[in-house]
């Protein structure tokens, strides 16, 4: 039998991890980018990561996203590097350049939780959440004086920090009693939040477990932005629910130590500007996903990416504009997901979405944005290491109109050792963006949401701006392969899809 080449390696693993047939992959790759076969992030991640460890090749995840053909990034995979050593955690050490972004914003916190469903084992839960804390220097990483102003302490030992929520609160009474009993322990969680994870000379994380009713509860992991981004949130939840497993069954938790946020690098930049905000969360009916997913099928795309379309060509309808700047949270340091460090290397940058020709060309288009946006990110973090600058970089992103498909990060559902989990990202009442629209959840009951300032949008807009998400994502999928797409930037007049204006008559700024 022939010995494979790397290549033919790599698309054997591009197939598997992609789910589709090895030999279709390879007949469409010598003209197809990743990004236009399916391809996603998160598959990118994965394909990078096994690359490495099966085969001990690294394959750059902006090529993997960018507009050359697949079968060409695989035949310049180069030797992977070795994965970064885990550094000696004790001691006292300065802030990495993303952390001095952050540090010092108090409502710059994020929830992803976890309504669980089952016989819960709090024992077994503490167990795990201690030996997830020791494999990780960034769950042990609390904020301490040093030298003339503050710097990271990372301790030795930090059990997990489990806070049991009341099952009542003192104003709506008891939180299962509720129509949301999520949205009931967020909105506590969120009132609580200083007492949960923000204890001075404590890592500004937490896990906070509320009851829901006979054997279902909601466990929330709470973390600053200076020491998680939402790609460590997702993986926090991957590693401790397999944990969790193990251990219920009899196991050792099986955690080995992971490298720290200074093998990897941080995001850098300034601080990024915060608002109030308010959430609309909206669903898509089963028909609409179904259209969606065929349209992305046809064009070659991530189903993400016919939604970053429609939301684009939103805001396009209204300035006039030949390419829209969509602001979208990717790592800045790519190598972070691959060697599986909790490290704040999320960073928001603009892509930058060209509203012309077909509507499968413009799908396209769109997608390949995501790779440039990688590439930049790239080339930007290492030039600026080269000049020992890397604190002193740009804002990581000026557009105030972000995208996010969060879906890819977690399933909807996992089961784990007796337990189901359900996950949810919660609204704490600020944001990074004037509007943010986010997918929550995709094919198990199709969940988006819109976050936006009522300083800059009333609510009354919001709702018509959401109205004519759904219209526009319509429009977009019931569109030919071949139509213009100028053809879906003409409003149709519908109701509810009036332009949406800002407080007072200032429209809302694209860049």
């Amino acid at each position: 039998m022939p010995t494979r080449t790397p290549s033919e390696a790599l698309l054997d693993l591009a197939a598997d991890v992609m789910g589709l047939d090895a030999r279709t992959l390879a007949a469409k790759a010598a003209g197809s980018p990743f990004i236009t076969l399916g391809g996603t992030f998160d598959r990118a991640a994965r394909l990078r990561l096994r690359a490495g460890e099966a085969l001990g090749l690294g394959v750059e995840l902006d090529q993997l996203m960018g507009p050359a053909p697949l079968a060409d990034v695989l035949d310049r995979a180069v030797p992977a590097a070795p994965p970064p050593l885990p550094r000696p955690s004790s001691g006292r050490r300065p802030l990495l350049p993303g952390q001095r972004a952050a540090f010092g914003d108090t409502s710059a916190y994020r929830v992803l939780s976890a309504e669980l469903s089952g016989p819960l084992d709090v024992t077994a839960l503490r167990t795990v959440l201690d030996a997830l804390c020791d494999r990780h220097e960034g769950l042990r990483t609390a904020f301490a004086p040093y030298g003339d102003g503050v710097g990271r302490h990372v301790l030795d030992r930090h059990p997990g920090p489990l806070a049991e929520l009341p099952d009542t609160d003192p104003v709506v009474g008891p939180v299962a009693a509720g129509p949301d009993p999520v949205a009931a322990a967020h909105s506590r969680l969120a009132a609580e939040l200083r007492r949960v994870a923000g204890q001075p000379g404590r890592p500004p994380v937490a896990f906070a477990l509320a009851a829901l009713g006979p054997g279902r509860h909601l466990l929330s992991f709470v973390h600053h932005e200076a020491v998680a981004d939402g790609f460590s949130a997702a993986l926090v939840w991957r590693e401790l629910l397999a944990g969790y497993e193990r251990v219920v069954r009899g196991s050792a938790p099986g955690y080995a130590a992971a490298p720290g946020p200074d093998a990897v690098g941080t995001a850098s930049g300034a601080p990024a500007p915060r608002f109030r905000t308010e959430r609309l969360a909206f669903a898509l009916d089963d028909s609409l996903r179904d259209a969606v997913d065929a349209t992305a099928r046809r064009a070659g795309v991530p189903h993400s990416c016919v939604l970053l379309a429609a939301w684009a060509l939103v805001l396009g309808r209204d300035s006039g504009a030949d390419a829209v700047p969509v602001g979208v949270e990717l790592p800045r340091h790519p190598g972070a997901a691959p060697v599986r460090a909790v490290a704040a290397c999320g960073a928001r940058v603009s892509a930058a979405c060209e509203l012309e020709g077909t509507t499968d060309y413009f799908l396209r288009g769109v997608a390949c944005a995501f790779g440039e946006a990688l590439g930049r990110l790239r080339e930007e973090t290492s030039g600026a290491r080269e000049r020992g600058t890397a604190h002193a970089l740009a804002p990581a992103s000026p557009a105030p109109v972000l995208f996010a498909a969060r879906d890819e990060w977690l399933p909807a559902r996992a089961s784990y050792g007796g337990l189901t989990a359900r996950f949810h990202h919660a609204h704490l009442g600020t944001g990074p963006a004037q509007a943010a629209l986010t997918v929550l959840r995709w094919r198990d009951d199709p969940l988006l949401c819109l976050d936006f300032a009522p300083a800059v949008i009333r609510r009354a807009a919001a709702v018509r701006l959401v109205a004519e998400v759904r219209h526009v994502l319509r429009a977009l999928v019931r569109a030919r392969a071949w139509a213009p797409v100028d053809d879906l930037l003409a409003r149709s007049g519908a109701p509810g899809t009036a332009p949406f204006p800002a407080a007072g008559t200032v429209p809302l700024p694209l860049c």
